[in-house]
């Protein structure tokens, strides 16, 4: 029995059987065989027009209508009447647009596999004494579970042994390192980015965090309303028009063939195939610059977005700390403390400590190899570098270590909201403190207002961060409307909300983002950093970390549409002329099955413009 899957994997054949029979027919007569010809004409476009039917019948049952009826009656026609050639040639070009479309959203599933290949799927748990691998579906409420550096946890548990420095951005939006003490809540799908600690797992795989994330995913998608495609928009007045015409020309004339004529023109080829060939040319495009579109209804909802919801962290953000700020104490220079504090923090594995380095080398500042390390995990670290005793670590822990540190002094106030303060003691005595933050990517502002000017009319930011890091980090920013603070369920209840200002874009890194990604009529992940949730669920994936893709994405796609439509019209229009022709006796089957090969030759290359900038 036929299933659309089955359909779906042999439109390659079709479209393969088709050419071989058109070329096999014309080879026969040729040869002096034109009997066989039709014979192999009507061969090769039956199976074709069974699977035809077999799609209309389907779609018909999901409520969906759509042209591929008009080139099933010409088909169908042209057989019964003997006009085996029209036939075949129909029988191409169909199984041809059939096989484009299927060809564009293989092209961009494949490039999905990459992204998917972070999902935790294996953990260690410990088991007689031993550490063993073991797949997250095995694990159960109570297991203690090894989490080593660069693991993402893979169930919701508690601390057991050991300080965990997690990056939970991807869950709750807050771009600096949490740490978490023995007996603290943990959340899957958090990475851990500090020592090695172990863990006691609360709950299964299927009812932690990160799976019931996943499950929301899921339902948005079921919930959000399908776009059919274009040229289907145009179905029913199409098949109409086509349906009085043919009808009119044979009780008119008396001549069935000048309807079949009518039926062959008619056939919108140049909507089955211009339209796909004008979506993969903008696919292509925008892959070129690093965006990757799933598909044709995604980038025809991308040239029509209304309105943005955009998450901060990893996404209006850099999404991880820098040094935004040193403030030295009396007689050194910030460059100086800066490069003490990184030569000790060479030994450390922290990423607050990473930090520090990577900003020591980004000035070219000449390290010292540090001795007598001794570090405190999550906490802080000492040690010497250059005959000096230094202390770097957090305030209460530097506090802790010397006498009298006034760290009101140095910081001159409060310090930006969300961002994290580094001590650096020199010799018993504080030398300076380091402010990290995650800053907003460059050009931001814009790139909203470019935006903007695109139609875009409203932005709205959504986060799970602190509402006081969100107003900070969007100060001056043209948006219209700040949430912070929000769960995935309330994400999804936003992007909704947003619809009554027209088609919604969520752009989003996280997991948290997934399922409003989902929501979204048109989802776009931060793919180059960001989960691999939110990659399958969205439309679109950045494969570069560059936010300023959207806007070439979005011209890119308006152009292809643009083009598509151009394409539609045109080829519309000149089949309506030849169906006219058609029925007043000027224009036989087979010539009106060459005429309409010539008017998809036309549009098909005004298509393919959309290829070029």
């Amino acid at each position: 029995m036929l299933t659309s899957t089955m359909l779906k994997a042999a439109r390659p054949l079709l479209a393969v059987l088709a050419l071989l029979g058109l070329a096999a027919g014309f080879a026969a007569k040729l040869a002096g065989l034109g009997a066989w010809s039709a014979t192999i004409w009507d061969a090769v476009t039956l199976p074709i027009l069974v699977a035809l039917l077999f799609e209309i019948a389907t779609s018909l049952k999901r409520g969906d209508f759509g042209l591929d009826i008009v080139a099933a009656l010409s088909m169908g026609a042209a057989l019964a009447v003997g006009e085996s050639l029209a036939a075949a040639v129909v029988a191409l070009m169909y199984a041809g647009g059939q096989y484009l479309e299927a060809f564009a959203e293989r092209h961009a599933r494949r490039e999905m596999t990459a992204l998917l290949s972070r999902v935790p799927r294996t953990a260690l748990r410990h088991r007689d004494g031993q550490l063993e691998e073991v797949a997250i579906d095995l694990i159960r409420p109570g297991d203690r579970l090894l989490i080593r550096q660069g693991d993402v946890v893979p169930v919701d548990g508690n601390v057991a042994e050991g300080v965990a420095v997690l990056d939970q951005s991807a869950l709750t939006g807050e771009a600096l390192p949490a740490q978490h003490r023995g007996g603290e809540a943990v959340l899957s799908g958090s990475s851990n980015v500090g020592d090695a600690f172990e863990l006691t797992a609360a709950r299964r795989a299927a009812e932690s965090t990160y799976a019931g994330v996943i499950r929301l995913v899921e339902a948005a998608q079921r919930s959000r309303a399908p776009m059919s495609r274009l040229a289907d928009r145009y179905a029913i007045v199409f098949l109409v028009v086509t349906v009085l015409l043919a009808a009119a020309a044979w009780w008119l004339s008396g001549d069935p063939i000048r309807a079949v004529a009518v039926l062959v023109v008619a056939t919108p080829c140049p909507l089955i195939l211009a339209v796909p060939v004008a979506i993969v040319s903008g696919l292509s495009r925008a892959a070129r610059i690093g965006v990757l579109i799933k598909g044709g209804k995604a980038i025809e909802t991308l040239a029509q977005v209304r309105a943005l919801v955009i998450d901060k962290t990893g996404t209006l953000t850099v999404g991880q700390a820098r040094v935004a700020a040193i403030h030295p104490a009396d007689g050194l220079t910030a460059d100086e403390v800066l490069r003490l504090a990184a030569s000790l923090d060479q030994a450390s594995k922290h990423i607050i400590g990473q930090t520090i380095v990577a900003e020591a080398r980004r000035k070219g500042l000449p390290l010292a190899v540090p001795s007598d390390v001794a570090e405190t995990a999550g906490e802080g670290i000492m040690g010497r570098v250059d005959g000096r005793a230094l202390i770097v670590g957090g305030l209460h822990f530097v506090a802790g270590k010397i006498a009298g540190a006034d760290f009101s002094a140095l910081l001159g106030g409060e310090r930006p909201p969300g961002a994290l303060a580094a001590a650096v003691a020199v010799d018993g005595r504080l030398a300076g403190v380091l402010i990290l933050t995650d800053e907003l990517r460059a050009g931001t502002e814009a790139l909203l207002r470019e935006l903007r000017s695109f139609g875009i009319e409203r932005i709205v930011l959504a986060t799970g961060d602190r509402h006081d890091v969100a107003r900070f980090i969007t100060a001056g920013l043209p948006i219209d409307l700040v949430r912070s603070e929000l769960t995935p369920d309330q994400k999804v209840l936003l992007v909704l909300s947003e619809r009554k200002n027209g088609p919604v874009m969520m752009i989003g890194d996280g997991v948290n983002d997934a399922p409003a990604l989902a929501a979204a009529d048109l989802g776009l992940a931060m793919g180059a950093k960001g989960a691999a949730a939110s990659a399958e669920a969205a439309d679109a994936v950045l494969l570069v970390d560059h936010l300023d893709r959207v806007v070439p994405a979005i011209r890119i796609a308006r152009r292809s549409r643009r083009i598509a439509l151009e394409s539609v019209a045109a080829g519309m229009g000149l089949s309506l002329i030849a169906m006219v022709a058609a029925a007043h006796g000027y224009i036989v089957p087979v010539e009106g099955a060459l005429l309409q090969e010539a008017i998809d030759v036309a549009v098909i290359f005004n298509a393919l413009r959309a290829l070029r900038g």
